[in-house]
């Protein structure tokens, strides 16, 4: 973000001002020096309103300096700005943007619609400021008269939704505190240096390159795997501290707002110089601003001086510019392919694995010698006859997507899978086929199909008892593994409830195959034979890179019977068991600690959550009584389960609880927020909470199917065979 044009208009001692950052047609000036005084001081604070986004804006007007209004007419204010690829704008998207805010009696401010703005600029794309959610890009950094750092009281966590209000805050309050400096540097080394992640020790390399060149600091000391910061701080007198807190605030800023960027001092931004006499001695202010420059190049920087203060002015700043961006032209859209007659479209609407049911119609097709075409999504081929779609699931994007096909293809399309009728079947001469896998080239050496279908079991949240029935065998190894194939995708519904199932799995064994078993087992069927043989198998993940088990547990009935019927695998540490367990149905938060926690106690085993999406005419979830008077506590303890691996799959759950407990209870659960944004992005942690403390008030609902609202229906395989 860089800021182009400013005009206020009926602001009193600003009526009908203009400021142009501009240098020529097509670059900005990176240095712009104002007079000290009234005036700039108020410019100071629109430049601000300007460049922060719509959330701290309505903040800053509670703190900002008294702005009165020349008339009865409220004060507006417009500008331009120059957006940055990729945090602010798509590269094809164009860079500039014009809007502006209005300030009324009350202090309040609103966004200024088109109609309202005066300033015209045909190469501006009017657009609304920015909401200035998360922490990312937008970057406005503001010093004011008086320079006071943290002092083992700075918060790294993002845990305040209005953080980027500390940036610039103290523009406008003399007790606002800036960056820890030792807390920030002990934190970078830790990262960079101990831990080795990339991003942190090149910003720290980097950070300790420039400072050594104007403070006294040995030049590569910081890469020193021991090193103790408090002595070079305090190796520094008071003025080169206040300096390193102001260059370290302002570093410590880049690097949180440039998490898109490859190199974090290349974020752009604006910083706001106001007072800078106050706090570095003239002598010292051409060297400070030298460092400024070289370390941060594609900052815009606006800087107040006094009359002496601007005729030490480095001249060759005030030559620097920064360029306009342009945008980038908008690729060429490939041209619209064209079947030859008698082709057949195959459309893979929203599949997870490869379709199945399409693999066994491309088989039927080109066995008639016809040409087989597959795509994936939406397709936009013409001229075409026959299309075949298969939607998976009942997800909205999925049903979109199906309405455009609709509109595309009229009466040639046919569409099937269990998103859109679960009752369709492939006709029998088709489904006894052989899967084409040349349909899907990923694959490579991997099997996918099943040996059995159905399930002997009732469970009112699945779609086998109504799709499948009772179990029965379907197809054989050799129609699955077209002869050759060592690795299997198994998408049998329950095998082990097939009266059959020690054939099965002692022939897996005599051909010596790798097996995914990638709708899970019912870890309660298992006997002695059956866990005896499922150790011997060796049993995979869906890309056949390392070993494991797959079963699933979705409530806390006959948890006695899972831990006795586990233990016959003779399961260690270091195997891998995923455990996929269902929530948002008919369990409690309850249920789920003790579900989670049962999990933990079992040797090599994690869980993987998923959410209850009910099938096409299933029942919805009733959450009305999902917490009860001990929520708290539960939560608490929820907390405090931490599996060896796959935790980010119950980042899901933490998100979906937060949302809930906030929907039903007003509150908002810091603990779960903050555990939420322990290791994963981090930097929207703030905007999050804002989102919470709006449910609480009763301001926003939850997104239709975050909490506790149902949005989609779900078939069960994702490879699902049923027509198409």
């Amino acid at each position: 973000m860089h800021l182009e044009r400013l005009f206020t208009a009926n602001a009193r001692g600003l009526d009908k001002f203009a400021w142009d950052f501009r240098s020529g047609d097509d670059a900005i000036r990176k240095w712009t020096v104002l007079p000290r005084g009234t005036r700039s001081r108020s410019l100071v604070g629109y430049l601000a309103l300007a460049c922060a986004g719509k959330r701290q804006a309505l903040e800053l007007s509670k703190v900002l300096p008294p702005f009165a209004a020349a008339g009865e007419e409220p004060i507006t204010l417009e500008f331009v700005m120059n957006r940055q690829v990729p945090q602010e704008c798509a590269p094809s998207q164009c860079p500039r943007r014009r809007g502006g805010w209005k300030i009324v009696a009350s202090r309040e401010v609103l966004p200024l619609s088109w109609q309202e703005l005066k300033q015209d600029d045909p190469l501006a794309k009017m657009g609304k400021p920015h909401l200035g959610a998360g922490n990312s890009g937008w970057l406005l950094l503001g010093y004011g008269h008086r320079i006071r750092a943290h002092v083992n009281t700075d918060s790294f966590n993002f845990a305040d939704p209005h953080h980027r209000l500390k940036r610039f805050a103290s523009l406008f309050d003399p007790e606002a505190r800036l960056t820890d400096p030792l807390a920030f540097l002990e934190r970078l080394h830790l990262k960079g240096v101990l831990y080795e992640k990339g991003r942190s020790l090149g910003f720290i390399t980097r950070l300790n390159r420039e400072l050594s060149e104007f403070l006294p600091i040995q030049p590569e000391a910081w890469l020193e795997k021991r090193h103790d910061f408090r002595a070079d701080w305090q190796g520094l007198n008071p003025v080169q501290q206040t300096l390193a807190t102001v260059v370290l605030d302002a570093a410590r800023h880049l690097l949180e707002a440039s998490v898109r960027c490859v190199e974090p001092f290349h974020q752009s931004g604006v910083l706001v110089l106001d007072g800078i006499e106050d706090w570095c001695p003239p002598e010292s202010i051409p060297g400070f601003l030298y460092l400024l420059d070289s370390m941060f190049p594609n900052l815009q920087f606006v800087v107040t001086l006094s009359s002496r203060g601007r005729a030490n002015f480095p001249p060759r700043l005030s030559r620097e510019t920064l360029p306009v961006p342009m945008p980038a032209p908008r690729p060429k859209r490939a041209p619209v392919p064209r079947l030859p007659p008698g082709a057949v479209l195959l459309i893979d609407v929203d599949s997870q694995l490869p379709n199945l049911a399409l693999m066994k119609l491309s088989q039927h097709f080109k066995a008639q010698g016809r040409k087989v075409v597959l795509a994936r999504r939406d397709s936009r081929v013409t001229r075409v006859e026959t299309v075949f779609a298969s939607c998976v699931f009942a997800f909205p994007q999925s049903a979109k997507r199906v309405e455009q096909l609709k509109h595309q293809y009229g009466s040639a399309l046919q569409l099937g899978g269990s998103g859109v009728d679960i009752k369709l079947r492939l006709a029998p001469e088709i489904e006894d086929l052989r899967a084409d896998y040349s349909l899907y080239p990923e694959l490579g050496d991997r099997a996918i199909g099943f040996l059995t279908r159905g399930c002997p079991l009732h469970c009112p949240f699945c779609i086998v008892p109504i799709k499948e029935g009772k179990p029965r065998i379907v197809s054989d190894f050799d129609s699955l593994l077209a002869g050759e194939r060592t690795k299997l995708i198994l998408l049998d519904d329950n095998i082990l409830s097939h009266p059959k199932a020690i054939e099965l799995m002692e022939e897996m064994l005599r051909r010596d195959l790798q097996v995914n078993f990638n709708q899970t087992l019912d870890v309660r069927l298992l006997t002695e034979e059956t866990a005896g043989l499922l150790r011997r198998i060796r049993c995979s993940n869906v890309r056949f890179t390392r070993r494991n088990y797959y079963f699933s547990l979705n409530n806390t009935r006959a948890l006695d019977l899972v831990r006795r019927r586990y233990e016959l695998l003779q399961v260690t540490q270091r195997d891998n068991v995923a455990f996929v367990s269902m929530y948002g149905f008919d369990t409690t938060l309850a249920d789920d600690v003790k579900r989670f926690q049962f999990l933990r106690s079992l040797p090599g085993a994690y869980v993987f959550v998923q959410r209850y999406r009910p099938v096409l005419g299933g029942p919805e979830a009733d959450l009305s009584h999902f917490f009860d008077e001990d929520a708290e506590e539960q939560i608490d303890a929820l907390l405090r389960i931490n599996f060896t691996q796959n935790m980010k799959s119950m980042e899901v759950y933490y998100r979906w609880l937060c949302l809930l407990y906030a929907e039903q209870r007003g509150r908002v659960h810091r603990g779960l927020v903050e555990t939420l944004y322990r290791y994963n992005q981090r930097h929207l942690m703030g905007g999050f909470l804002v989102r919470l403390e709006s449910i609480c008030r009763g301001g926003e609902a939850p997104c239709e199917g975050e909490a506790g609202v149902p949005r989609t229906s779900r078939a069960r395989n994702s490879g699902s065979e049923s027509w198409p």
